[in-house]
């Protein structure tokens, strides 16, 4: 479940510049993945956005959460928490929450973002500490990059083959992610064929990812930008998220094609 979030980290850098851009989301967008090693179905996962007041401000609060099933389950509970909550105007989080439990590898963390300050506080509620680290500009973290670029990303100036870069801080350290526009591509889903946008970020080869071009995720072609395949070849094997679900989307869906 882990890798699957991860990947979604492995997308966010697509355009770091700000455009004016129709905002592509809003309060009850919904969708669902199901996260599978070929056919063998590991688990499901869902993003949820929703509204709220959160120390006095209005936020997006984005809650990802994921759990195992069928076999895996019974050799390898996955119970996976992810949660932003994004300001509205600046569109940078203000908190952050990793709760994860992947066969009794646990993590609880909270980061609290203080950008005027360009400081982190990461709280780790397992180890009952806290210690704070210097960010960079106009960070984001793993889930509010996702949403902040698709707010940004202008879908009539893609230039095939073009790189960009942004600022992450993840766990408690500063990140600059790249990523490659590849073109665009109609592939076949739950909803009929469905024209997108194809990116290969680069990641970190190693205990994940088989190699720095390991990941391809596919967006829609439209003003929603939403998720809809992941491919991503692993150290061991490879995996695949498919959406099979959505609701709540803030413009129109872009019809079937032939």
């Amino acid at each position: 479940m882990k890798k699957f979030f991860l990947v979604v980290l492995a997308f966010a850098p697509i355009l770091s510049a700000t455009r004016d851009v129709p905002e592509a989301y809003e309060s009850g967008e919904w969708f669902k993945f199901r996260i599978h090693y070929g056919w063998f179905n590991a688990s499901y996962a869902t993003l949820e956005v929703k509204d709220k007041i959160f120390n006095n401000q209005p936020v997006h609060h984005v809650l990802g959460k994921g759990k195992s099933t069928g076999l895996l389950d019974l050799f390898f509970k996955v119970d996976d928490r992810y949660e932003t909550y994004i300001h509205k105007e600046t569109n940078q989080p203000i908190r952050f929450i990793r709760k994860i439990n992947e066969g009794g590898y646990i993590k609880n963390r909270q980061i609290d973002f203080d950008h005027s300050a360009k400081t982190a506080l990461v709280i780790d509620k397992k180890r009952n500490t806290e210690k704070t680290f210097t960010i960079s500009d106009n960070v984001q973290d793993m889930l509010s990059a996702f949403y902040y670029l698709r707010n940004r990303i202008d879908i009539t100036n893609l230039t095939k083959g073009e790189e960009h870069n942004i600022n992450l801080f993840f766990d408690d350290e500063n990140y600059v992610f790249r990523t490659k526009f590849l073109g665009k591509e109609t592939i076949k889903t739950n909803f009929g064929k469905i024209k997108c946008l194809k990116f290969r970020p680069y990641v970190q080869a190693g205990r994940v990812f088989k190699e720095q071009e390991s990941v391809t995720f596919y967006v829609s072609d439209d003003k929603n930008k939403m998720p809809v395949k992941i491919e991503a070849k692993l150290a061991v094997g490879s995996l695949e998220a498919d959406l099979i679900g959505f609701k709540g989307l803030k413009n129109p869906f872009v019809k079937q094609v032939d």
